[in-house]
């Protein structure tokens, strides 16, 4: 489907950017991140050495959605820059990172699986549309998109030419991060951390009460 937008966009025709599915996943991955959110705090049996190895990819997910909310210029430009010279989804990947170790964190195996299908049902069509809109509105995209892969960034960083349409060429910029409340993701990912915590401490002083239902896997 991708592959018909994409030359839909190449041969003049007018699309809409996003498939059917691709707006309605827009749409409903915020709420169903609350929904996931509930289930993972009630699947989640942390341990001290689950929460700490966690670390390992949350720590470096929350720097690279921060480090890339510092370069984007939302509908405004196409940034390719930065983590943007390595990846052309810096902020989804480190989501993801996050999402992952949160799932390491919780030491479930049904909340990995879980995760995994929320990503490819809900963010693989996001961001196809996302990169739809991208080609029909800047015209360096193509360019950008050959030298840049979508998720799994490039070890070196690729050098997109003025004729990119990448705007100005400028490093980080800490009133784009304000301006995003990527911060946001800081508080949350704390509390996250805090709602784990008392989930073990309650395990240990409650292990009866905790336990998981004779019938769940």
């Amino acid at each position: 489907m991708d592959e018909k937008i994409v030359e839909a966009v190449v041969s003049g025709r007018r699309v809409s950017g996003r498939t059917g599915w691709q707006k309605i996943a827009r749409r409903i991955r915020v709420p169903m991140g609350f929904v996931f959110a509930a289930v993972f705090l009630w699947l989640a049996r942390p341990s001290w050495q689950t929460l700490l190895a966690s670390l390992v990819l949350v720590v470096p997910g929350l720097w690279l959605r921060g480090y890339a909310s510092g370069y984007v210029k939302k509908n405004a430009e196409l940034a390719t820059t930065g983590p943007y010279a390595h990846t052309r989804n810096p902020l989804y990947l480190g989501s993801m990172l996050i999402a992952f170790g949160f799932a390491g964190a919780a030491a479930s195996w049904v909340i990995l699986v879980l995760l995994a299908v929320l990503f490819a049902a809900i963010y693989v069509p996001t961001i196809l549309g996302e990169e739809a809109y991208l080609r029909e509105h800047f015209a360096g995209f193509e360019a950008y998109a050959r030298e840049v892969p979508r998720l799994l960034p490039r070890i070196t960083a690729a050098r997109i030419g003025a004729g990119a349409g990448d705007g100005e060429r400028g490093g980080f910029s800490p009133e784009l991060y304000r301006k995003h409340r990527e911060y946001n993701a800081l508080m949350g990912v704390g509390a996250i951390y805090l709602a784990l915590a008392l989930i073990l401490f309650g395990h240990h002083v409650f292990p009866a009460g905790l336990s998981k239902p004779s019938w769940w896997p």
